[in-house]
C-alpha cells in the first residue's frame, strides 16, 4: 500500500514543496506560541488559571 502511495506522489509535479510549507507553518506557530508564553504577564496567567474556580461570575439557570 505504501509503495502505491509513494509512486503516485512521485508522479505529481511540485509536490515536494508541501512538506516544506507544512514545516515552516508549524515552526512559525511554535515560535509565536513560545514567544507569547514567555512574554505573558503573570497577572493575566493567574487570572486565567483561576477562571474554573471562580464561582462569583457564574449565573444560575
Amino acid at each position: 500500500m505504501l509503495k502505491f502511495v509513494k509512486n503516485y506522489m512521485d508522479s505529481i509535479a511540485g509536490i515536494e514543496i508541501y512538506p516544506i510549507i507544512s514545516l515552516i507553518i508549524f515552526f512559525g506557530f511554535f515560535v509565536v506560541l513560545c514567544w507569547w508564553v514567555i512574554t505573558a504577564k503573570k497577572d493575566y496567567i493567574t487570572a486565567v488559571s483561576n477562571l474554573p474556580l471562580d464561582n462569583q461570575n457564574q449565573t444560575e439557570l
